[in-house]
């Protein structure tokens, strides 16, 4: 594939010559998510390039790890897994390719369009939040993964695709298995956003910017416990669990 590239005031984008009019529309659109998480998330990220890439193949090629994780996440949680972020480089399924993971599902397509804000939003929380930022490349990643609910939660929900997943989130809900409190990397991409909208409809927006902020040192019991204001992690997991019953039976 020949590579052509695009340019907005603070990024640029690598793609194929067919995407151009979508990437002025998804350049546009990181400028406006740019400027509306300067708020919650002051440090700015700025000079990334988004490489659009016109199939998995070519994107698990990028980074092969991606592949893994594939394997390790549940089937309604893998459409949403469509790129990674790099230091200086975000990696996404082109906007064609997007459309081709949906199948025709409306509802998948309106979460998939998030797929580029989303990969931004997780790589200026990792800016933000002094634990990642201040770690070496390999520890980021198992740091990660042992964070997943957090990251994908966080970024998921302040990108907006939360608010669009409801379908499919519902779908999870009725076909698979209990989900774990706080959802593992299985269910991360899909259910951990959940916990972050619980959050801010209980404690505020500003708690969910605080626990996206830090990782606190005794691990998700400890920080979930603080954020919630304190209340036992079994009484927020039961909270947990009761929204997500209201979210199933709604539909």
């Amino acid at each position: 594939m020949a590579w052509v590239e695009s340019h907005s005031p603070s990024f640029s984008c690598r793609h194929s010559e067919e995407c151009t009019e979508d990437v002025a529309r998804l350049l546009a659109g990181i400028e406006d998510l740019r400027l509306r998480l300067a708020g919650p998330f002051p440090r700015p990220v700025d000079g990334l390039t988004f490489i659009l890439h016109d199939g998995p193949r070519s994107l698990a090629a990028a980074n092969p790890l991606l592949a893994a994780l594939w394997r390790r996440t549940d089937v309604a949680s893998r459409p949403l897994l469509t790129g990674w972020v790099g230091s200086r480089e975000i990696h996404l399924l082109s906007p064609p390719a997007l459309l081709e993971r949906a199948e025709g599902n409306p509802a998948l397509a309106a979460v998939l369009a998030h797929a580029a804000s989303t990969l931004y939003t997780r790589r200026v929380i990792v800016e933000a939040n002094h634990d990642l930022h201040r770690a070496l490349a390999p520890a980021r990643t198992v740091v990660s993964l042992r964070w997943a609910w957090l990251l994908e939660g966080a970024s998921r929900w302040f990108s907006g695709e939360t608010a669009s997943a409801r379908p499919s989130i519902v779908a999870r809900l009725r076909s698979g298995a209990q989900p774990e409190f706080p959802p593992a990397v299985r269910d991360a991409p899909l259910l951990a956003g959940t916990v972050i909208d619980l959050l801010v409809r209980e404690e505020g927006e500003s708690a969910a910017i605080e626990l996206a902020g830090r990782l606190h040192p005794g691990g998700a019991r400890a920080a979930l416990t603080k954020a919630f204001g304190g209340r036992p992690l079994v009484h927020t997991e039961g909270a947990w669990r009761s929204y997500l019953s209201r979210l199933a039976s709604s539909n």
